[in-house]
């Protein structure tokens, strides 16, 4: 005679057992159903006698399906299946009521309130493990899925936007491709931090990059935008996706402000840590970019695409610590409520036509954020004047040649150097700085910006220092008390 196989096990790499809650005050049945699926090694079995028990006792099992009689001596059957619904805990695991008989309109209220199946007891033992299976796998793959969502929502919710997790989520939604929109984009990121970083501790420059994204990233999803990407100690940040709206450009000015505001709190951590202060640059551009899930079918992200970023990024790299540049386009957008403090006219690497790019002191409206009004800081003119070797920076490296000058005057903030060679307004450097009386290196390691041009005799030139070493610190303080 062969041996009669049992249903296969189901769930085996689910860590989610089948819970069955059997709740009937007839001991009988108890025992009967627990024999039913007493050799189904995947399914746990408890029973119920007290209906008034039955909802404490199911907020301790978590059962995956819920057995229910409808006839009991406490409560009424219908009742019991009100009470499981309106319980926060009941309300979706799977019901399955029993009765003793056939009642069409029984059945049908029953129903109703939530019911999810309805058997006349005692059923055939196959047909019951059938149910049983069938409404507890929905409802563990709806935990699983719950689960999932909520992994998903804690770890990626920290930073990007509702709207970008919801796509995540969506199965509909997460899907190669993309269109055209008008988005406005930020660029941040610290000045001089990249030859500061060579000068730390690996642990150090992660402690810094951690505390600084982390206060900038509640800013950015304060003001509703989502977080593309963070490159190094830079983030790129969207105002305008997945999600348009009429504010944009003015949430995006807004925030940059609010970011810029923060990094006084972020350099007060710096300072009590014993790691060194930090500026930053925020530059912003609105334009016409393909966004929408990028990539392969193994690996994408949510992104964008379009000249519009590049230009974000090079109105970025113009800025001098503590500055908010932007584009026409997004002034426009933002309308007559930006604090403009000044205005420049650049050709960006790449860009046929010059274009003009602005200063943001602050936005006004409903936003009434603002940065203090500037003060250009005072130069000390020296009287014995510093020699200096500078070389153009091409990005974030530094060309071969090098040019000869001379410090006329210095401030912590930045210098007056005179040279034969004049660069150009923007322009990055990286300075060596001498002594003046014995004509030692005091340092290679002075980056700066030149701001403008002083005189064309004797040819001069102002910078703004964007990273500074601690040896060039001390040598100013010791020598002129800054």
């Amino acid at each position: 005679m062969q041996k009669k196989q049992k249903p296969p096990l189901i769930y085996e790499e689910s860590r989610h057992r089948v819970t069955v809650l059997l709740v009937d005050d007839q001991m009988m049945i108890g025992e009967a159903v627990r024999r039913m699926l007493a050799d189904e090694k995947d399914i746990d079995f408890h029973y119920c006698q007290d209906a008034t028990q039955a909802i404490k006792m199911a907020q301790v099992l978590s059962p995956t399906v819920i057995l229910q009689d409808l006839v009991m001596p406490e409560i009424e059957g219908l009742t019991l299946v009100r009470y499981f619904r309106a319980n926060e805990s009941t309300r979706d695991v799977p019901l399955i009521v029993l009765s003793s008989k056939e009642e069409p309109l029984t059945k049908a209220e029953a129903f109703a309130l939530g019911a999810n199946d309805y058997v006349v007891k005692l059923p055939d033992r196959l047909e019951l493990l059938a149910r049983i299976r069938h409404h507890s796998k929905g409802y563990i793959n709806l935990l699983e899925r719950n689960e999932a969502y909520k992994f998903i929502r804690d770890t990626f919710g920290r930073f990007l936007s509702d709207d970008i997790v919801d796509s995540i989520l969506d199965p509909e939604r997460l899907k190669l491709g993309g269109k055209k929109e008008r988005i406005t984009v930020m660029m941040s990121d610290l000045r001089g931090f990249t030859a500061m970083s060579e000068r730390l501790p690996a642990e150090n420059v992660v402690s810094i990059i951690n505390n600084y994204l982390g206060t900038m990233t509640e800013i950015i999803l304060k003001y509703r935008g989502t977080i593309d990407e963070f490159i190094g100690d830079s983030i790129l940040a969207l105002f305008g996706a997945p999600i348009l709206r009429e504010d944009d450009a003015k949430r995006a000015v807004a925030c940059a402000v609010e970011m810029q505001t923060a990094m006084e709190k972020v350099n007060e951590w710096n300072r009590n840590a014993g790691y060194p202060e930090v500026l930053q640059g925020i530059g912003i551009n609105t334009g016409d970019l393909v966004v929408g899930i990028i990539g392969s079918e193994k690996r994408f992200k949510y992104g964008v695409v379009g000249r519009n970023v590049n230009l974000a990024s090079r109105i970025e790299s113009y800025t001098l610590g503590g500055q908010i540049l932007v584009s026409e386009s997004t002034l426009a957008d933002c309308g007559p409520i930006v604090r403009i403090d000044n205005q420049m006219e650049v050709l960006p690497k790449g860009f046929k036509d010059p274009i003009t790019i602005y200063e943001v002191g602050g936005i006004g409206g409903e936003y009434s954020r603002f940065l203090p009004e500037k003060k250009e800081p005072q130069l000390l003119t020296l009287r014995q004047y510093l020699p200096v070797r500078f070389t153009v920076l091409a990005g974030k490296h530094a060309g071969d040649r090098q040019f000869e000058g001379s410090v006329a005057k210095v401030a912590a903030e930045g210098a007056e150097i005179l040279s034969d060679m004049v660069p150009d307004k923007l322009t990055n450097l990286k300075i060596s700085l001498f002594d003046d009386e014995g004509g030692y290196e005091i340092t290679t390691e002075i980056y700066a910006k030149v701001i403008r041009n002083v005189s064309d005799s004797p040819p001069a030139f102002r910078v703004s220092f964007t990273s500074v070493p601690a040896e060039a610190k001390a040598f100013f303080k010791y020598r002129y008390n800054f």
